[in-house]
């Protein structure tokens, strides 16, 4: 199950570093940190936590190329 977490967490940070404008990269970081932190409250557990960063690197780093877009055009 550990080596399913951590599969999952390898390829979402591989996807998310197609956008690599500063705002990009800022929202990478705070969304996987704040992502596991509320992944390891919600469900007490690494899984969890792992889940949680993969999936809040994700979202930061779409909201960071966004404002990136916005602020380049």
């Amino acid at each position: 199950m550990k080596t399913l977490y951590i599969a999952i967490l390898l390829s979402s940070v591989s996807l998310v570093s197609c956008t690599n404008g500063p705002g990009a990269r800022n929202g990478t970081v705070i969304g996987a940190l704040g992502g596991a932190a509320v992944g390891g409250i919600a469900t007490r557990s690494i899984g969890g936590a792992a889940v949680g960063a993969g999936v809040g690197a994700l979202a930061g780093n779409y909201i960071g190329g966004r404002r990136d877009g916005r602020r380049y055009y």
